[in-house]
C-alpha cells in the first residue's frame, strides 16, 4: 500500500507479550496524517510523551496513529470523514529513528467486549473483505 510498508505488524503469542501491534508507514516530517475512515473520535493526547489519536469506526473497529503534532480540531467525541486530517507527523517519539514513519494500530473489539489488536493493512488497503464460511 501507499505509504510504503516500513515495518510489519507482529502479533503478540499473548495479550501482555512482546510485538509489533501495528505497521510502520514510511513518511517525512509535518505530513499530514489522514483518518483511514470515518469514526469518532475516542482519545486525542499525549502518551508517553506521543501525540497520538484513536478514532473508533463502525462495525467494532479503533484505529491508532502516533507520533502526531495533533490538529486543533482534533478532540474526543468528534465526528471524523474518511481522509480527515487529524495532524501531521511528527520526529519525536518515532521508533522508527533516524528516519519517520506513522505507527498505524487497529483494534477489534470481541464478543466479550475486549478490544484486541489485529493486522491493520486491511484500513489501507481498497475492496470489501468477505469471509465466507468454510465447509
Amino acid at each position: 500500500p501507499t505509504p510504503r510498508v516500513v515495518r510489519p505488524f507482529i502479533a503478540p503469542p499473548s495479550p501482555y507479550a512482546a510485538g509489533h501491534r501495528g505497521l510502520d508507514l514510511a513518511g517525512h516530517s509535518g505530513q499530514q496524517v489522514l483518518a483511514v475512515a470515518a469514526g469518532v473520535i475516542t482519545h486525542a493526547g499525549s502518551l508517553a510523551g506521543r501525540g497520538t489519536v484513536t478514532i473508533e469506526h463502525p462495525g467494532g473497529i479503533r484505529s491508532t496513529y502516533e507520533p502526531l503534532a495533533i490538529d486543533t480540531g482534533i478532540w474526543r467525541g468528534r465526528a471524523i470523514s474518511t481522509g480527515q486530517v487529524i495532524g501531521t507527523l511528527g520526529v519525536g517519539g518515532s521508533h522508527c529513528a533516524p528516519a519517520v514513519c506513522l505507527h498505524l494500530g487497529a483494534l477489534r473489539q470481541g464478543t466479550s467486549g475486549q478490544w484486541s489488536y489485529v493486522e491493520p493493512l486491511f484500513l489501507l488497503l481498497a475492496g470489501e473483505i468477505v469471509l465466507l464460511p468454510s465447509p
